[in-house]
């Protein structure tokens, strides 16, 4: 079965097409800058080197098709027409309260992705784009709706309700919802599957630190607890975004400064985080160059950075009376091996001992990097949310549940 996975942002589609009985990745590649005039499409070739491409395209309608149109090109492709396209799945941002598991794509369903606009304005607009364009270009194939905020539907009310008027919830809802779901269910159930391991009784901590980044506690196989909130600005410090942050410190900046709501949204979210803290980037290789040459802006960045990191996973391992197994993913968890030595370096009292040889090797790639007689294991997983995607498709498209 040939499943088509698309990931629809704001300015760009990544798209991966797996034959998912074999997990064989027959082609990948995304389209970036939809809609301006230097608009390109990259892709890898079955030489496996990568191409770019100039694009004029002005919507995801000419962007999906533009997709399809490489899949199937003399040239490039990998298959020979459409109908060797058997399901679509899409990665939805929100879900709210609606949906706590993935499911096939009716207007029932696009209806309820549509009334959480209100809580995700800059990612469910662009994921149904997504969707309506497959509609009209591949009417008849099934697609299947999978969502970042679904794992984290079992997180019980002390976790996800915030100490605001009741109200709020009731008629806003406004709670946690958590992100990165379906990246942490793939991760925590790898992890086990590695360790050879029963998830249903296990107490993981699992660290996605990527430029997004957020950390979730799974007990028993479930989310209990997760840093990201009502949106993905709550939690870790990460690459442009601020994390936690007193709220007052916001409304005091708004006042003083006469910043707008759309103003100061641009800045919690794409001025701040390592960006903000160190004037350099949010690319934590720059940031890490810059601290080895003695910038104490990006040793505070990198300070500030795995002081959340540690904060969080103490936490979390109180909430769960302990842990069992500590997982690094995501860009940064599986390729920064300093940073995952600072971050273990403070857990000594929960019994980590890292295995400095290993873990110094490892970037990613699967491996234990903790060493035999570590009370808690730790662990590099490399995520795959496009294999889980394509996975719960698979099994909405055959009946099975996901």
């Amino acid at each position: 079965m040939n499943i088509l996975v698309l990931n629809c942002g704001s300015s760009s589609v990544k798209y991966k097409l797996i034959e998912i009985k074999s997990n064989n990745v027959l082609a990948e590649g995304g389209i970036e800058k939809i809609g301006l005039p230097d608009a390109f499409i990259k892709f890898r070739i079955k030489t496996g080197e990568k191409l770019k491409q100039p694009l004029d395209i002005t919507d995801h309608n000419g962007a999906i098709k533009a997709i399809l149109s490489n899949l199937t090109s003399k040239e490039y492709g990998c298959i020979k027409d459409f109908d060797e396209i058997n399901a679509v799945g899409h990665r939805v941002v929100h879900g709210g309260e609606k949906f706590n598991k993935s499911v096939k794509i009716t207007q029932e369903v696009i209806d309820k992705i549509k009334e959480c606009y209100n809580i995700a304005p800059l990612h469910n607009p662009v994921n149904m784009a997504g969707i309506e364009a497959i509609t009209k270009i591949l009417p008849d194939v099934p697609q299947v709706a999978v969502f970042d905020t679904a794992f984290h539907q079992t997180m019980p009310p002390k976790a996800f309700m915030y100490a605001l008027p009741y109200q709020y919830y009731e008629k806003d809802h406004v709670r946690r919802y958590g992100f990165h779901g379906t990246s942490h269910r793939y991760v925590s159930q790898r992890v086990c599957e590695f360790l050879g391991v029963n998830p249903k009784e296990q107490r993981i901590i699992c660290c996605h630190i990527g430029n997004g980044a957020s950390i979730t506690a799974v007990k028993n196989g479930e989310s209990i607890d997760t840093t990201m909130g009502l949106t993905p600005t709550e939690g870790l410090v990460m690459g442009t975004r601020c994390g936690d942050i007193d709220p007052g410190a916001i409304l005091f900046l708004m006042e003083k400064h006469n910043i707008n709501v759309k103003g100061m949204q641009g800045i919690i979210n794409k001025l701040s985080g390592m960006q903000g803290i160190t004037g350099i980037s949010p690319d934590m290789r720059e940031v890490n160059a810059a601290a080895d040459e003695g910038d104490d802006r990006a040793k505070l960045g990198l300070d500030m950075y795995e002081h959340r990191i540690t904060k969080y996973v103490g936490a979390f391992a109180a909430e769960m009376n302990g842990t069992d197994i500590i997982v690094f993913t995501g860009g940064v968890g599986e390729n920064q091996p300093i940073i995952r030595a600072n971050i273990c370096s403070n857990l000594g009292f929960m019994g980590v001992e890292i295995d400095e040889a290993v873990n110094s090797k490892t970037k990613g790639k699967e491996a234990l990097i903790s060493k035999p007689n570590s009370r808690v294991k730790v662990l590099v997983i490399p995520t795959d949310e496009e294999y889980m995607i394509a996975k719960d498709t698979e099994a909405i498209v055959e009946g099975r549940e996901p």
